[in-house]
Parts: C-alpha cells; sequence; structure tokens
C-alpha cells in the first residue's frame, strides 16, 4: 500500500524501537489515551499485545514511511472500536513529532478511508478527537467528516467526528 510520498506495511518486531519512540513522546501521545507516555517495557507490552495481533482482515495500525528514504514516521490504519455499545471503525494515526505539518497525516488518512471504502467494504468510519486536539479536527474535516457527538472512550471525554456513504 503506498500514496504518492508513503508506504504502508504492517509492524515488525525490528520496529519496536521506533514505536516506543513514539510513546515516549509527550507531545506525540497529550491527546492518546490518558496522555502520559510509556516506559519501553509498557510499550513492549502494547507492542505484543495488541498491536501485532491487531492486523485482521485487512485492519490494523500500518508503518508509515517515506518512500524516498524508507525512514518511519509514524502509523496509521482502521482499527475496530467500541462507542457507546456499538461497534465502529476508526482512521487512527500517529507521527512522529519531526514529521507533523508536512500533510503527511491527511495523505494516509485519506487512504485509509479510500482502503477502507473499495478493500474492506466498511461503509462507516469515525475518528475519536480529544477535545483540544485542533490538528486531529482539522484532518478529520479533510476526509469529509463532522462532528457527530460527544462521548467518552476509555472514561476519557472524545468527540466522535464520522464519515457515512450516504453522506457522499
Amino acid at each position: 500500500m503506498q500514496t504518492e510520498r508513503l508506504k504502508f506495511r504492517p509492524y515488525t518486531t525490528e520496529d519496536f524501537s521506533f514505536f516506543a519512540s513514539l510513546w515516549a513522546d509527550p507531545d506525540v501521545v497529550q491527546f492518546i489515551g490518558k496522555g502520559v507516555t510509556r516506559s519501553k517495557e509498557e510499550a513492549r507490552k502494547s507492542f505484543d499485545e495488541w498491536l501485532i495481533p491487531g492486523y485482521r482482515d485487512g485492519r490494523g495500525l500500518y508503518l508509515i514511511v517515506l518512500k524516498e528514504s524508507l525512514v518511519p514516521i509514524g502509523h496509521a490504519g482502521i482499527v475496530q472500536q467500541m462507542i457507546d455499545g456499538k461497534k465502529e471503525y476508526e482512521i487512527g494515526y500517529w507521527l512522529a513529532k519531526e514529521f507533523w505539518g508536512n500533510g503527511y497525516a491527511t495523505e494516509a488518512t485519506i487512504h485509509f478511508k479510500n482502503y477502507a471504502i473499495h478493500e474492506l467494504g466498511i461503509t462507516r468510519l469515525i475518528c475519536l478527537i480529544q477535545r483540544n486536539n485542533k490538528k486531529s479536527v482539522s484532518v478529520a474535516s479533510r476526509l469529509g467528516m463532522t462532528l457527530q457527538k460527544e462521548s467518552t472512550f476509555n472514561k476519557i471525554p472524545v468527540d466522535v467526528y464520522s464519515w457515512a456513504e450516504s453522506q457522499k
């Protein structure tokens, strides 16, 4: 899978150090979960128990690498979430801080929106965005998503942005 500037592939065990570096950066995780960094051991548990087994039916978070250099810059993909008792498909993404502001998040999420629709047959997608995360609201807007409702996810207040095929 690829776009003009990016390639996407499943994480491998060799990518753990990069994954752990994302969790170690307070700016990267500011709007992820409780907004706190994780130790290498905590990141390893997430990597082994959630990320790697998360590749199911074409879903999961795929490592994003720059096409030209193959440098990893983050991850993105489609993950299943439970919101207000309902299974939903979320477009999720994180980027290493040094790659913010280059349009990579939008490029990656547009790719995964199209992938979800055309390859996975998904007709409704969401983004769970913590309050005050204006950059992610901007990305969701570029995907054609609109604010659907306020909710909580893992006891954290979030805004649920959504897109459905009927909205086209």
